[in-house]
C-alpha cells in the first residue's frame, strides 16, 4: 500500500483538522435547514400564525439562524410555546445554539420564561450541558437561582449531568451550592449518587458540609454508597475517597438506622463494601430492625466478608 506523501498528508489532517471544529450534526442540520426554507417558501403566501410559529421552533432545534430571522420579521412570536409550555429561547438553548439564542434575545425574547414544569432556558441549558449557552445567557441576566422540575436548581441540574465547568461557572456567579429541591436533595447529592468525583470536589471545596444529612437523614456518603445503576463503579471509588479524605463519618445512620456500609451491601456493592471496611466502617451495627450489613446482602462472599469482626 502506498503510503501518502508529507504534504498530502499534512493537508488531509489540516482537513480533518478543520472539520472536527464543527459539531457532528451541523451539515445535516444545515441540509434540514434547506429543506425547512423551502417549505415556509411554499406556505409563506398563506400561512397561519400557528403554522409560522411551528416554523420557528423547528428553526431553532436546527440552528437555522436566516430562517428565523424571516419568520420574525413575518410575525412569529418569541412568546409562542410548544405543548410543553417551552418558548423558542429555550428550544434554541437545548439545541446549543448560541447564535439564535442571542439573536431571540436582542429580539425581546423573555430570558427568565418557564415551561409547564417551571424550567427556564438556563436550565435547560445546564441540564443539556450547554456550556457556551449558560454562560451567554447568565452575561444577558438570567437568573441563575430560578429552580425546574421539583425545585431543582440550574446547579443541580448540572451535577446531576456531571458538567463540572457549568457547576463552577454557577457557583461564580453566584449559585447557592448548598440549595436543596423539594426532594431535599442538593448539588452534591446528586453528583455524589452518580460518580462524579470532580463536580463533588467543586461542591466541597465552596463551602458544603461532608456530613450534613439530607432527606430520610441520608448523608453524602450514603448516597454515593447507594449509587445509581448509570453511575461507574471506579468514578463512585474516587467519590467516596474523596469523602473519606475529607472527613466524612462512616457510620452515622439514616431514618432507618443504616449507614453507609448497609447501604452498599444491601445493593451488593462489593467495591464499596471493600472500601468502607477498608477505612474502618464498624460492619456489627443494626439498623432499627436488628439486622447488620451482613445481614441485608444477598451475596455470600460479601456475607462472609461482613460476618463477626
Amino acid at each position: 500500500m502506498l503510503k501518502p506523501s508529507f504534504r498530502v498528508a499534512a493537508t488531509l489532517a489540516t482537513t480533518i483538522s478543520s472539520l472536527a471544529c464543527f459539531p457532528a450534526d451541523t451539515f445535516a442540520n444545515a441540509k434540514v435547514c434547506r429543506s425547512l426554507d423551502q417549505r415556509y417558501e411554499q406556505i409563506a403566501r398563506g400561512a397561519t400564525s400557528i403554522e409560522i410559529n411551528a416554523m420557528l421552533f423547528s428553526a431553532a432545534d436546527k440552528g437555522c439562524l436566516d430562517l428565523a430571522k424571516l419568520l420574525i420579521s413575518a410575525g412569529a412570536s418569541l412568546e409562542a410555546r410548544d405543548r410543553l409550555g417551552a418558548k423558542p429561547l429555550a428550544r434554541a438553548a437545548v439545541a446549543g445554539e448560541s447564535a439564535l439564542v442571542a439573536l431571540f434575545l436582542d429580539k425581546g425574547a423573555p430570558i427568565d420564561a418557564q415551561n409547564i414544569e417551571g424550567s427556564t432556558a438556563l436550565f435547560r441549558a445546564a441540564e443539556q450541558g450547554r456550556l457556551p449557552i449558560v454562560r451567554l445567557l447568565i452575561e444577558r441576566g438570567a437568573n441563575i437561582s430560578l429552580p425546574g422540575r421539583t425545585g431543582i436548581t440550574p446547579l443541580s441540574a448540572a451535577a446531576y449531568m456531571g458538567s463540572a465547568p457549568i457547576v463552577e461557572l454557577l457557583i461564580e456567579m453566584g449559585a447557592d451550592p448548598k440549595a436543596s429541591d423539594k426532594t431535599e436533595k442538593t448539588a452534591i447529592i446528586y453528583a455524589a449518587g452518580r460518580g462524579f468525583p470532580a463536580v463533588v470536589r467543586l461542591l466541597l471545596d465552596h463551602g458544603v458540609d461532608i456530613n450534613t444529612h439530607y432527606g430520610n437523614d441520608l448523608t453524602a456518603l450514603m448516597w454515593a454508597s447507594g449509587y445509581s445503576d448509570e453511575a461507574g463503579v471506579n468514578d463512585v471509588i474516587d467519590v467516596m475517597t474523596l469523602f473519606i479524605e475529607r472527613g466524612a463519618r462512616l457510620d452515622d445512620q439514616d431514618n432507618r438506622g443504616r449507614t453507609a456500609l448497609m447501604i452498599a451491601a444491601e445493593l451488593n456493592h462489593a467495591a464499596a463494601v471493600d472500601l468502607l471496611l477498608a477505612h474502618g466502617a464498624d460492619k456489627t451495627l443494626k439498623d432499627k430492625q436488628g439486622k447488620t450489613a451482613g445481614d441485608l446482602t444477598s451475596l455470600t462472599a460479601l456475607r462472609e466478608k461482613l460476618a463477626g469482626r
